[in-house]
C-alpha cells in the first residue's frame, strides 16, 4: 500500500492476546506505519518488541478495564497518527474461556471491543481491513460465535 502510494499513513491495531511483535519489528523504522498492540503482559512472546504503542495487560483483565484502556488509546492514536487506512487484528483469544489467553473478556466485551474500533474508523472516515485471529477456547462454538460477532458488528455499522 505504501509502495504504490495507496496509503500515506497506516495504523495497525493488534488486539490479539499476544503482542504484535512481528509488525512492531517489521515497521519499527517506518514512520508512515503506527503499530498499536494491547496484549497479555505475561503471555507469548516472552521477549516483546517495541510497538509505537504497547498496552500490556495483567492476567484476568476484565471487560471494563480493557474497554476503558482501548477507547482512550484509540482517541489518542487517531489524533496523533492521523491514519488514512487501518489494519485490525481481531483476536478472540482475549476471551475468559480461552485456554492460552489469560485475560477475562466476555463475548459481549469482545463485541464491544470491535464496536469501539469500527466506530473510531467510521468517525474518522477511514477504511479498515479486518483479520480474524486467535481463539483457543475448548468449545469451538465459543470461538466461532466471537468471530461471527466481529462480522455482525461490521455488517451492522458499515451496511
Amino acid at each position: 500500500m505504501l509502495t504504490n502510494n495507496l496509503s500515506n499513513r497506516i495504523l495497525i491495531i493488534d488486539l490479539d492476546v499476544h503482542q504484535g511483535n512481528g509488525t512492531a519489528e517489521i515497521f519499527q523504522n517506518e514512520q508512515r506505519v503506527f503499530t498499536f498492540s494491547m496484549h497479555g503482559a505475561k503471555n507469548f512472546p516472552f521477549r516483546k518488541e517495541k510497538s509505537d504503542l504497547d498496552i500490556p495487560l495483567d492476567d484476568g483483565t476484565t471487560d471494563e478495564i480493557y474497554l476503558n484502556l482501548l477507547k482512550e488509546a484509540l482517541i489518542n492514536v487517531f489524533k496523533i497518527h492521523q491514519p488514512d487506512f487501518v489494519f485490525y487484528l481481531a483476536g478472540v483469544d482475549v476471551l475468559a474461556t480461552d485456554n492460552l489467553g489469560k485475560l477475562a473478556l466476555t463475548k459481549n466485551g469482545c463485541k464491544q471491543r470491535d464496536i469501539a474500533v469500527f466506530e473510531a474508523c467510521l468517525q474518522h472516515q477511514i477504511p479498515i481491513q479486518v483479520s480474524m485471529g486467535g481463539g483457543y477456547s475448548p468449545t469451538i462454538k465459543t470461538i466461532v460465535d466471537a468471530h461471527c460477532n466481529t462480522f455482525r458488528v461490521a455488517r451492522d455499522l458499515f451496511y
